[in-house]
């Protein structure tokens, strides 16, 4: 009988059952790992064989082969530690079969036979709970394989202390759901002077999903801005949170086991390689997009960025997802993220500043805005003009609204979106995610505004994909309206929204 042992292979958040196959025969000593190794998994044999020496145990006379099954895929990463050694521990007769029939095994090995954490517990586990089958993994993140449900999970901390367990010599105790820990506090909007213009524009963003570019001179308040967006984000759902979670599972940043509760906030340098904001690597590694999946990808100083490296954002920000396309896969992340960006007007940032004049105006503001293509500028939602304001109206300036009371609206308007989508039938998350057919056949316009809105399409010379940014906009702001229809105010405020260049 060759023994056969579950584990799997992570394809971004996807997982492929994978078949540890063991056979002992007589010959010359050896040990073989085949079925497409990567060097971790090569390394592998090593590992195995120190931790069952320290376990007192010695690899048996004889050839050793170990076929990861399916063989025509390639295997990556040093989970399959745990899988291997308890298949050669069947193999050897030291355990029975049947103690690991049923379970995905995931680990690493050290050299002493303890365990280390690997990642994509999380999804392994989700996917172990559709299956009705169970999960063997390191102790330090048996609380991550718990969020699946109500599944057998074995988390022990040594390959010793498993092999105990299923001699009947040791029980291995459950592990233990981590508590969600307390929300952090962001900083306040009521902390920025000013800017109303730029709050509200941030409000609307915030209970729609919208994307915003800010621009405005250095110092104006727009990286603060930024900061303060996360404090007026309404809490993620459970599925929001399930989604979040796998993909920082995958990366392996989870932390302390638990799930994912805050919305991420990734703010990539201008710098920032292809690789590291879309994703990529030897490993498909999920990039910066998908680690900011239901929450926000913030750029500073956006025409900095490379002009191919930002042009790669513009089909993740249509479609919500990216594909990372290699020889032998292809491997697709979620990046359903909130894309808020900050600019200056001009390289020293002083363009058509009253009190310090740009010296190189206006053709240095005109090179520097050409930087932004026509494609990406049309994916934003919301454009909106940071101004500089004098110290001294900002010691005269009172106290804005808070982050809480703006929040309050968002939550009323995220409801209403929910019951609207609830009702239409479409999942969603908010009105930025709305697809153009759903908007034809629910959005309720008044006559005026659609005359008003058609008007100023083709006045301002409007692509078919901003008409329907421009009517998202307006529904969240009816939204935040408490209004069932769309009216001519609605679609003025959103439209003032798109006068790019008036805002650069």
């Amino acid at each position: 009988m060759v023994p056969i042992v579950k584990t799997v292979s992570l394809q971004g958040i996807n997982v492929m059952p994978v078949d540890v196959e063991v056979h002992l025969s007589s010959g010359l000593p050896s040990f073989q790992i085949v079925g497409l190794p990567d060097k971790a998994v090569a390394e592998s044999r090593e590992r195995v064989r120190a931790a069952l020496t320290s376990i007192g145990l010695s690899l048996p006379a004889k050839r050793i082969v170990v076929n990861l099954a399916p063989a025509d895929h390639v295997k990556e990463g040093s989970h399959y530690d745990l899988a291997i050694a308890l298949g050669l521990l069947v193999a050897m007769e030291v355990i029975d079969y049947h103690d690991v029939e049923g379970y995905y095994v995931l680990g690493e090995l050290a050299l002493d036979s303890s365990l280390r954490a690997v990642k994509g517990i999380l999804p392994v586990s989700l996917q172990a709970s559709s299956e009705n089958m169970g999960v063997i993994c390191p102790e330090a993140q048996g609380s991550e394989a718990l969020w699946a449900g109500d599944i057998p999970i074995l988390s022990p901390e040594s390959l010793l202390s498993l092999v105990n367990h299923f001699k009947g010599t040791q029980v291995l105790p459950q592990p233990e759901k981590q508590h969600l820990e307390a929300v952090p506090v962001f900083a306040d909007m009521q902390d920025v002077k000013g800017q109303e213009t730029a709050k509200r524009a941030l409000e609307i963003a915030a209970a729609g999903g919208h994307n915003v570019l800010m621009s405005g001179p250095p110092g104006s308040g727009k990286s603060m801005l930024a900061k303060r967006m996360m404090g007026i984000l309404p809490p993620m759902t459970a599925k929001e949170a399930l989604e979040t979670s796998m993909i920082h599972s995958v990366a392996g940043l989870l932390n302390g086991s638990s799930l994912c509760h805050t919305r991420p906030f990734r703010a990539p340098h201008y710098s920032a390689s292809m690789a590291a904001l879309i994703g990529g690597g030897a490993y498909a590694k999920p990039g910066e997009i998908s680690l900011a999946h239901n929450g926000i990808l913030f750029v500073d100083e956006l025409p900095e960025m490379s002009r191919h490296v930002l042009e790669s954002l513009r089909q993740p920000i249509e479609d919500g997802s990216v594909t990372i396309s290699r020889a032998r896969a292809h491997i697709s992340y979620p990046a359903h993220f909130q894309f808020l960006a900050a600019m200056n007007p001009c390289p020293c940032g002083y363009l058509a500043q009253t009190d310090r004049q740009c010296t190189k105006a206006p053709s240095c503001g005109e090179k520097y805005q050409a930087k932004l293509s026509g494609p990406m500028l049309d994916r934003m939602d919301i454009f909106v003009h940071v101004p500089h304001i004098p110290v001294q109206d900002l010691e005269r300036a009172l106290p804005g609204e808070s982050s809480k009371q703006i929040l309050s609206r968002v939550k009323n308007a995220r409801h209403r979106q929910h019951q609207d989508f609830q009702k239409w039938g479409v999942e969603v998350h908010n009105n930025a995610g709305l697809q153009s057919k759903d908007i034809d056949k629910y959005f309720v316009v008044n006559p005026d505004a659609k005359t008003k809105l058609l008007q100023s399409i083709e006045k301002l010379k409007m692509t078919t994909r901003s008409y329907y940014r421009v009517l998202r906009v307006a529904k969240t702001i009816s939204d935040l309206a408490d209004q069932d229809s769309i009216g001519v105010s609605h679609i003025l405020e959103a439209l003032s929204y798109r006068n790019i260049y008036s805002h650069m």
